[in-house]
């Protein structure tokens, strides 16, 4: 019997496996995946880029109409709603994030849910899952074809390179593709990869993460026409392999064979509990501590005291900002989430204002802010950490150290905190009624017969909400 190709393994598996594959550890992983997805992109749809990309998308007419999430009244083209609610996902930078690094959630689900409106005969919710998890684990084995890719990147921001596989991946899987139409549906969605790590702390970069799950979809329902593509994409360094120095590509076992394991048995991901860059959980835990000593020690914590604020922290050149201007800058900066932590004793939702921002006393404290990058704190989510040294004009000192932050897999959420955030975001948007149906769908999920139930309760919006729309359109 001839070996598969790799490109030809990963047609293969994406249109074998099935339900019976899923195991109680991905299903209960997945589902958590999904509801902080939803929480966050229902958060985000409050943003400056997502206003912007929704008015932008309005233009577009289809027969074919999706729901944009935590708007009753508005409906878009299927590849536009994934595109907008994409980007509401990735808008505050609030969303889960793996290992190696990319976000793999924000990238699938608001294609799943745009293209499930579409189908003429309504997915359950095994179907939304069993998708949902075929377009994770095609990102977790392109991302294990390098090295490279387990470190914080420095080229390209990995969403838009395995993101646009995954959405296509979940896409045809939902669409039942053929084996060889989801080879081509990759091949098609490598074709609309990749982008420029330039763009991160800008508005743009929550569009990678929109084009991901737009681009995914269309790949797929172009390969279900007829459309081809390089039926070795994945295996050939000319293929997905010009993204990485190291490329060494492998295929995916059979699903039947008894040597298929989900990675996300394995990996779990990571849940923000602050909207920035997954780097600055470690410094905010780090500074809080050492934060907490300083006040022990003094019984008072006086800011203008403070003479010098050293923070060890593993190099990165586009997470290291100084003197952000923008909340994305701020999201993406070491020493502005440092001394916001410093001077309120938490990082908020509300922490990214402009009127925070350019508070003259975070200016102050910025300026007093110095950074070291030591050999042993490697630019890896799975193995970095942050140390914090505050020093006072009168020369106490006050050290702390972040090795896993709380939200990390190492430490998960609980549960309860996971739903708490959750129901923090979607109460922004949703009625009170929403917010709870949504987590008892998602968390019923396996056992939903039409999963169209979900999209009835992404769009009961409250009534504050409603006029906030409605200024805004």
């Amino acid at each position: 019997m001839l070996r598969k190709g790799i490109t030809e393994s990963f047609g293969a598996a994406i249109q074998a496996l099935n339900a019976i594959h899923l195991t109680d550890g991905v299903i209960t992983r997945s589902k958590r995946m999904m509801l902080d997805t939803l929480g966050v992109g229902l958060l985000g749809s409050r943003t400056a880029v997502f206003s912007k990309a929704l008015k932008y998308s309005q233009v577009f007419t289809s027969e074919q109409r999706s729901s944009v999430w935590g708007r009753s009244d508005v409906i878009l083209p299927p590849h536009y709603a994934a595109f907008v609610n994409g980007i509401a996902v990735h808008s505050m930078d609030f969303d889960d994030t793996w290992h190696p690094a990319t976000h793999p959630s924000g990238a699938v689900l608001p294609a799943l849910l745009a293209l499930a409106e579409t189908l003429p005969s309504q997915p359950s919710g095994l179907d939304l899952l069993l998708a949902f998890n075929v377009g994770i684990e095609v990102q977790g084995r392109l991302m294990r074809f390098s090295k490279e890719a387990y470190n914080i990147p420095e080229r390209f921001h990995p969403p838009s390179v395995v993101g646009v596989m995954g959405s296509a991946a979940a896409s045809a899987k939902l669409l039942g593709l053929s084996p060889a139409q989801c080879s081509h549906a990759l091949a098609i969605a490598a074709s609309s990869a990749g982008a420029p790590l330039a763009n991160a702390a800008t508005q743009t970069k929550p569009l990678h993460i929109g084009n991901a799950a737009r681009r995914g979809l269309e790949a797929a329902q172009l390969a279900q026409i007829g459309v081809e593509g390089n039926p070795a994409i994945l295996d050939m360094d000319s293929g997905l392999g010009v993204y990485y120095k190291d490329y060494s590509p492998s295929p995916l076992a059979d699903s039947d064979s008894g040597a298929f394991r989900w990675i996300l048995d394995a990996q779990d991901v990571a849940f923000k509990r602050i909207p920035a860059h997954l780097a600055m959980h470690w410094v905010v835990e780090a500074v809080l501590a050492a934060r907490a000593k300083f006040l022990d020690r003094t019984g008072n914590f006086d800011l203008s005291q403070i003479q010098n604020i050293t923070l060890r922290v593993p190099r990165s050149k586009y997470i290291n900002c100084p003197l952000p201007t923008t909340e994305h800058q701020a999201r993406h900066s070491f020493q502005f989430n440092a001394c916001s932590a410093l001077l309120d004793n938490k990082v908020t939702v509300a922490s990214f204002s402009q009127a925070q921002i350019n508070r003259p006393a975070l200016r102050e404290l910025l300026s007093k802010v110095q950074l070291e990058t030591p050999e042993d704190n490697l630019p890896s989510f799975d193995r970095m950490y942050c140390e914090v040294e505050i020093k006072s004009a009168e020369g106490l000192s006050s050290l702390a150290r972040c090795n896993t932050f709380y939200g990390h897999w190492r430490k998960p959420l609980s549960q309860k905190d996971l739903e708490e955030k959750f129901s923090l975001n979607a109460s922004t948007v949703l009625c009170t009624e929403g917010v709870e149906g949504v987590i008892d769908v998602v968390g019923n999920m396996e056992k939903v017969t039409e999963c169209s139930v979900l999209g009835s309760y992404l769009r009961m919006t409250s009534t504050s909400e409603q006029l906030y729309s409605m200024r805004i359109m």
